[in-house]
């Protein structure tokens, strides 16, 4: 009698157990949050791929190499948050950074040497060479002279 007791003792903690299981959103959650801490993401990176993880029901991978109007969004957007615009001023920054216009009037717009640093310097960064930097650079600097 104490044994089925104690069997179905166990039994009925075990069923209680599985009622308080991860739901799938919070499995879904641990997954995003492990393969995030894998690629070492942090900052935007990890909101954005956490965000598109979620999103996802199969967990979205993130590119290490980024386009270059990627990189210039990002570059932008640090610009930005460095000077703590918010608004129609960081809107007017965003606008004129990714043109590479002026962001005030008395500021001269890049020139082509400029351009061709600002690209290597990317390139540099993303630690890449070969075909895969002579690719990077030639859609940079369209991307930068458009």
């Amino acid at each position: 009698m104490t044994t089925t007791f104690l069997a179905t003792l166990l039994c009925a903690t075990a069923l209680h157990a599985a009622e308080k299981s991860v739901t799938p959103q919070q499995k879904r959650m641990q997954d995003c949050n492990t393969q995030a801490v894998t690629q070492s993401l942090s900052g935007d990176d990890r909101k954005i791929f956490m965000s598109n993880c979620l999103k996802n029901s199969a967990a979205a991978k993130v590119e290490k190499s980024v386009n270059p109007q990627q990189q210039k969004m990002k570059d932008c957007n640090a610009q930005a948050a460095s000077q703590s615009l918010s608004g129609d001023a960081r809107k007017t920054f965003m606008g004129n950074c990714l043109k590479n216009s002026p962001t005030t009037p008395d500021e001269k717009p890049m020139t082509q040497q400029q351009k061709m640093k600002d690209c290597n310097a990317q390139a540099t960064n993303q630690s890449l060479s070969g075909d895969a930097r002579r690719t990077f650079m030639s859609g940079c600097l369209k991307t930068v002279t458009d």
